[in-house]
């Protein structure tokens, strides 16, 4: 028998939180959103920008900066690509991000 939905989304939403504060403690000079962009990527949830913005309710514009940071002096995400009409951005770990993240979620 599966897990009822509200169940499957909580349990999402811990984990989410959980690994949004692993990423935190790893790196205490990331701001919770660039954490919180780091832990979707790695559970699968979002690896472009307007997905994190649409999933988490954050407007697109602060999930752009906070990607211009983390492809700039953090070094941790390497942009894939850019829809110059929408800004979507795509993105995935830098070496260096896989570096500090490890291999997938236990």
């Amino acid at each position: 028998m599966s897990a009822p939905p509200a169940d499957a989304e909580t349990f999402l939403a811990q984990t989410f939180l959980a690994e949004t504060d692993r990423i935190a403690d790893l790196r205490p000079d990331l701001a919770r959103l660039e954490a919180g962009i780091l832990a979707g990527l790695r559970l699968g949830l979002a690896a472009d920008s307007r997905t994190f913005a649409r999933i988490f309710g954050v407007a697109h514009a602060l999930v752009l900066r906070a990607l211009a940071t983390l492809a700039g002096p953090a070094a941790l995400l390497a942009l894939a690509g850019r829809d110059a009409r929408t800004q979507r951005t795509r993105y995935g770990l830098s070496a260096a991000g896989e570096a500090l993240l490890g291999g997938p979620p236990a």
